[in-house]
Parts: C-alpha cells; structure tokens; sequence
C-alpha cells in the first residue's frame, strides 16, 4: 500500500531543554505531546495511533497512554530501532492511517541521559548480543569506535580526509548560530575541528555529536484532518525502511541500509535526488553524513567527502544545505536517538518556518533520513520524504 499523499504532519514540536534536571523522562513526553498536538491544533481526545520508542518509561507505549490520558487508542506501534525509529514510526503511522486503522497518530521521543547520568543512553546494553563489535571498545565508547572504524575503511578505500570530514562539522556549526536553543552555537573552521581532541582515530571531538536531554513529537493526520486545521500542509510522499547487519563478519563498511531505504521512498515518491531541495541527514559522526549522501545519491560512492567539502552543505552558500537547526552536531541529540530532530527540521523547511537566515528557498521536496545502531554491526536506516502542498 502507497502512502503517497494519504497522510499529512499537522503539528510538531522541539523540548527547548538540553539538560532536564528535575523533569521525568515521562514528564519529557507529555510536553513535547502537549506542543505538537497545540501546533496542531488538536488535543488528546482527538488521537486515536500512538507510536514512541523504547527510551518511554514502564512499559513503553502503555505506560505512556495512561500517563497522557490516551483514552481512544486503537493502534499502538513501540517499534525500535535505535535512531532511526522515528522515521520508521512516521511510514508506520502513515500506513495505519491510510489502512483506516487510525485518524490522528502521535509520535514522541523523550530521554534524559544527562541528567540520569546515564552516558550515552547505551550504558544499559547487554554486550554479549553485540558480539561482532571491537573488542577494545569499553561499553560507553561502542559508539565512537564504531563509527571510527568506517572512517577509517571509507578513507582508505576512497581517500577521504579528515579534513572533509570537518566540513561536516563546520556546516552544521554555521547553522546552529542562527538557532536559539542550540546546545553549541559557535561556528567553527576546519582547523579548529582538525585541532580538536583525537577521541578515536579519526575522529576528532568535533566529529561527533553532541548529547542532550529533550525530545520532541510529531502528530500526523488524514488529509481531510489536515486541511482543516489551518496550518501549512505537509503531506508524506514517499518512505522507506531496511536492515543491514555484519552477516557473521562478511560485512562491506563503506555503505549502509539507506541504499535500500532510500531507492524505496524515492520510487514511492515519484522523484529523484535532483528534486530534493533541503536534506536532514542522521549526524551521529560525521562519517555518518557523508555515507548516507552516497547512500541515497546524493553523489557516486566514495565522493561524500568531495561533496562536503568547501561549504556545500551551508545554506545560500553550497547546492544542498543540511540539517539547517544545526543537527545533532551542535544543536541536539536527545539520547542515542537523534532521528526525530531530522524529521521536526524537515518540516519547518518545507513548510517555510526555518529561520530566515537558513531557510531555503525553494522548499517544495525534502528529505529526512536516519540510522540506528552500529554501521558496524546492525543498524536500521529509514528515509522519508515530504512535500507542500
């Protein structure tokens, strides 16, 4: 079943907080569920599908109906796939909305790892279902070594630099200052990333996202819901989902499941990379970016780095500007799950409510993506795509 045109995004809404001392992780949920319904201009009565992820409290999805006062649900989806859940819950609530298994979903994430002194919310995982990760990587560190170790196959096999890799950094810098709730807004130069601390060779400290508290929410709607609501129209085109896992160590570490996530939301959407006019892009790493650019053909493989380079993500200075409220990068990666920021700041591009100074132009198409889990390992990718109508 196509999905293309037959669900809308009617509200969202971003946790302002970066640290949440004295705020439950449920307390997060509610108030993010409370802005996107309000955005909407809808309220609790009014959803019927609700969607979050493991990082809810209790018994995920359950526990969190009966904190919010969910009384008419009818569908109910706790998917979990680490950052990139988000995405998958918004095709999922788009095919429960278009099979008529609901009218009115809400998506919510919420973690607090900072204030829980939890680390990077993976502390809590059982190590020997891991088993193919490196062995000389402490639990809190499986993140950063991970990912290093892609870096470092991408740079041997394609001659990427580390000083591609910064311009990541610098392009998500040069947007977070525009943003208010950014948790760093500086803008930093290639130089200073290259200076920063060697955490895992080759990353340097500046490579690698930010940890936060917060969350956010997203309320999706039928399209006869929608167009009542008086809000600008954003309507799912197309979406896609896939796994990719080591395969008992025959594992290729120069690409990632976006090349199946992606070629099936482009075909169900009806347009190529060439229509996309704003990327959100999964910004765990910097390395993360430039695979999922070569991924969903953004350029050839083993160009990411070329095409990152010189400002080309920038907004009004590069041809695809990125992750334009700074990313997970600079402004905010709740937890380990950083998928929803990509799809609250995909929204505001095309519905024109960017900052000025970012938004682009022509917002007609735009692309979310996200993976979660070990690239290493196994992960999940999911790739959406909106348009205004």
């Amino acid at each position: 079943m196509s999905i293309n045109g037959k669900a809308f995004i009617a509200g969202i809404y971003e946790h302002p907080l970066r640290r949440a001392d004295g705020v439950s992780t449920a307390q997060l949920h509610a108030d993010v569920a409370h802005g996107a319904l309000a955005d909407a201009g809808l309220t609790l009565d009014d959803v019927d599908g609700y969607f979050c992820g493991a990082e809810a409290p209790g018994l995920g999805g359950l526990t969190m109906a009966e904190y919010l006062g969910l009384n008419k649900l009818r569908h109910i989806d706790s998917t979990e796939t680490g950052g990139s859940s988000y995405l998958i819950h918004l095709r999922h609530a788009a095919q429960a909305i278009a099979a008529g298994h609901c009218n009115v979903a809400l998506i919510t994430l919420a973690d607090r790892p900072l204030a829980a002194a939890a680390g990077t919310g993976l502390a809590g995982f059982d190590r020997s279902a891991m088993p193919n990760l490196p062995y000389t990587a402490g639990v809190p560190g499986i993140p950063m070594f991970s990912y290093a170790m892609v870096a470092k196959r991408h740079m041997h096999e394609f001659g990427t630099t580390s000083e591609q890799l910064a311009w990541v950094k610098v392009a998500a810098s040069h947007h977070a200052q525009h943003n208010p709730h950014a948790l760093r807004r500086n803008v930093v130069t290639v130089d200073e990333v290259l200076a920063s601390p060697l955490v895992a060779d080759p990353l340097h400290r500046m490579d690698c996202c930010v940890m936060t508290d917060g969350g956010g929410a997203i309320v999706v709607t039928r399209p006869e819901i929608a167009r009542q609501l008086r809000r600008p129209l954003v309507k799912l085109v197309g979406a896609g989902e896939a796994v990719k896992h080591s395969n008992g160590g025959r594992i290729d570490l120069t690409y990632t499941a976006g090349v199946m996530s992606g070629k099936a939301a482009f075909e169900e959407a009806g347009v190529t990379v060439k229509d996309i006019c704003y990327a959100s892009l999964y910004d765990s790493f910097t390395i993360t970016v430039i695979l999922q650019l070569e991924d969903l053909g953004f350029c050839e493989r083993g160009q990411g780095g070329r095409f990152v380079a010189d400002g080309n993500l920038i907004s009004g200075v590069g041809k695809l500007p990125f992750n334009t409220d700074g990313g997970g990068l600079c402004n905010n990666h709740p937890g380990n799950k950083g998928g929803m920021t990509k799809i609250l700041e995909a929204v505001r591009q095309c519905r024109g409510e960017a900052h000025p100074a970012v938004q682009v132009k022509n917002h007609h198409t735009v692309l979310a993506h996200a993976t979660g889990g070990m690239l290493t390992g196994h992960h999940a990718s999911s790739t959406v795509i909106l348009q205004a109508e």
